[in-house]
């Protein structure tokens, strides 16, 4: 039998808490004529919630404005519900999050109108105020838009792993083992973020593992089968045994992705980098 939680009910009535929330999020903006557009992102934007799904909400507000917007960005939220504590970013940061006493949790993201542009970001986003269309005019270019991985991003993406790749050594034998698990760790999300890059999907920002496991993944099952399979302990031995086993599939993932770029892969490099560890 697996895990129980004892929170069951509670947790099932979160939809319904989480509805109430957008229901009064929705009143409050709608109403306020400094608000210029409003919409949500992530699950919502996605229409793929479950359970435990945040809030991401995005809003777009009159540039002489903007400034008065981030300083209420700790009051705002409280006309919604009982906000239970806010994690303090700052005053300066120009977003906030509420965790409020449903269980539910709501990031705010405050704009100018300027800084929405066409992306990937925004193919999956639900509007709920569009005083001038922007937002129509955004989604609609956006839609035309495709992800494909670029050079730049490769490079990135395989120096972070070369580096994790050595550090976690480094911490094996310095055994300080937590600090080797989270280079692990980044391992993994390394080889995730490869695979959505050789499939031609916008990976999540680094350090993200959201919907990268779970029914919402868009992982083959071979990939979340050998994601599992990298999974150890404070173990020295077995944790060069998982980075030794995550090679065979970096070199893979890096070969093809070097192919798609059109780029010549140096493996003699490669070997080399990997060879001073394992």
């Amino acid at each position: 039998m697996g895990f129980v939680t004892r929170h069951k009910e509670r947790d099932l009535e979160i939809p319904k808490h989480r509805q109430d929330l957008m229901t009064a999020i929705e009143k409050d903006l709608f109403n306020d004529d400094d608000v210029l557009a409003v919409f949500y992102g992530g699950s919502i934007g996605s229409e793929n919630m479950d359970l435990y799904s945040d809030i991401d909400l995005r809003i777009v507000v009159l540039p002489e404005k903007f400034q008065a917007f981030i300083s209420n960005k700790k009051n705002r939220p409280k006309k919604w519900g009982n906000v239970l504590y806010f994690e303090d970013l700052g005053p300066f940061v120009t977003y906030s999050i509420a965790h409020y006493d449903c269980f539910v949790k709501v990031d705010t993201f405050y704009y100018k109108p300027e800084d929405i542009q066409p992306s990937v970001w925004l193919k999956n986003i639900k509007i709920i105020k569009d005083t001038d269309g922007m937002l129509a005019d955004i989604l609609d270019k956006s839609m035309a838009l495709s992800y494909e991985p670029t050079i730049e991003e490769l490079e990135l993406w395989q120096t972070k792993f070369f580096a994790y790749f050595h550090e976690a050594y480094r911490r094996v034998m310095r055994k300080e083992y937590y600090y080797a698990l989270k280079c692990i760790d980044n391992l993994r999300l390394s080889m995730a973020t490869a695979w959505y890059m050789e499939a031609g999907i916008q990976p999540n920002t680094f350090g993200d593992w959201a919907k990268y496991e779970g029914e919402r993944s868009k992982l083959e099952a071979w990939q979340l089968s050998l994601l599992e399979s990298w999974e150890c302990g404070r173990n020295p031995l077995e944790m060069m045994n998982v980075m030794k086993s995550i090679v065979p599939e970096f070199k893979r993932v890096h070969k093809n992705l070097c192919n798609k770029l059109g780029i010549e892969e140096n493996s003699e490099w490669i070997n080399g980098i990997i060879d001073m560890v394992i």
